[in-house]
C-alpha cells in the first residue's frame, strides 16, 4: 500500500524506501547544506523544513531517486541512515499507539513478520516543548529491532530502529523519523567488508558512527517553515 494510503515505508540498509505518493509530488528538492559545529543543517522538501543532521551525512538523492515524500540521508562511511517520511495522518490510530503502528508497518514491508529478533523495546511520549516543530499535537519516541536487508538484497542484518513520530493532525500528516543502526551483518550482505567490531559497521579509523544522542538532537532540531508543503 502507498504512504498516502497507510503507513511507513520499508526500510534497507542504505536507508531507501520504496514506497511513492503522490500528495507531495513536485516539491523541488533544495540540496542546501550549512556546516554547523559539527552538524549539517539542511533544507528538507524544497525548503519546507530544516533538520540538523549529525556529521559526515550524504543525502541519498545525490546517489539515486528518492520518493518525493522522503528525505533519505544516509552515514558516509556505515550502514546508518536516517529517513524524514510525510505519511498520511492515521486517524484510526490513538497517540498512543501509533508509533508502534509504524514500527509493525515497516516489519510487515520488510518481511520481517514473526522473525525472531524483531521487537518493541519502548515506547514513550516526548515533550512537546523539547521540540523546535511547534505545530505537533503530540511527539512519540519508540526503539526496536528488525531483521533487515539491504536495497536489492536478500541477506538480512540485525538492526536497532530508533523512530519518532510527529503527529500534526490539522495537517492530517504523520511525520515520521527514523533511525536505522546495523549491529549484526549477514555474512552474505555486501556490507560485510566493513569491520564488524566497529557499532554499526564503521570500518576501523573511519568517521564515528552516529548514536541515538545524536538521532534524538536531530529529530529536535526539525522544523517546519512553510505549511504550503500540506496543500
Amino acid at each position: 500500500h502507498s504512504a498516502i494510503s497507510g503507513g511507513s515505508s520499508a526500510i534497507t540498509g542504505d536507508g531507501q524506501t520504496d514506497r511513492q505518493t503522490d500528495r507531495w509530488a513536485r516539491k523541488p528538492r533544495d540540496r542546501q547544506k550549512m556546516a554547523t559545529n559539527g552538524t549539517d543543517t539542511r533544507a528538507l522538501f524544497g525548503g519546507a523544513f530544516s533538520v540538523t543532521l549529525p556529521p559526515h551525512s550524504i543525502d541519498v538523492s545525490d546517489i539515486r531517486e528518492i520518493p518525493d515524500n522522503q528525505e533519505v540521508f544516509m552515514h558516509n562511511s556505515t550502514d546508518q541512515s536516517i529517513i524524514v517520511e510525510l505519511l498520511e495522518y492515521q486517524r484510526q490510530v490513538p497517540d498512543v499507539d501509533a508509533a508502534r503502528y509504524h514500527f509493525e508497518d515497516v516489519t510487515a514491508i520488510n518481511g520481517a513478520l514473526g522473525e525472531s529478533g524483531t521487537e518493541v523495546l519502548s515506547v514513550e511520549p516526548a515533550g512537546k516543548d523539547q521540540m523546535a516543530l511547534r505545530e505537533l499535537s503530540s511527539v512519540w519516541f519508540l526503539s526496536g529491532r528488525q531483521h533487515v536487508a539491504k536495497f536489492n538484497e536478500q541477506a538480512k542484518n540485525a538492526v536497532n530502529i530508533h523512530l519518532a513520530l510527529f503527529r500534526l493532525p490539522q495537517y492530517t500528516t504523520d511525520i515520521l523519523v527514523t533511525f536505522n543502526d546495523p549491529t549484526m551483518i549477514s555474512p552474505h550482505s555486501s556490507s560485510m567488508g566493513l569491520d564488524p567490531s566497529q557499532p554499526g559497521g564503521s570500518s576501523s579509523g573511519a568517521a564515528p558512527c552516529w548514536t541515538p544522542e545524536q538521532f534524538h538532537a536531530a529529530v529536535r532540531s526539525l522544523r517546519l517553515l512553510d505549511p504550503a508543503v500540506f496543500s
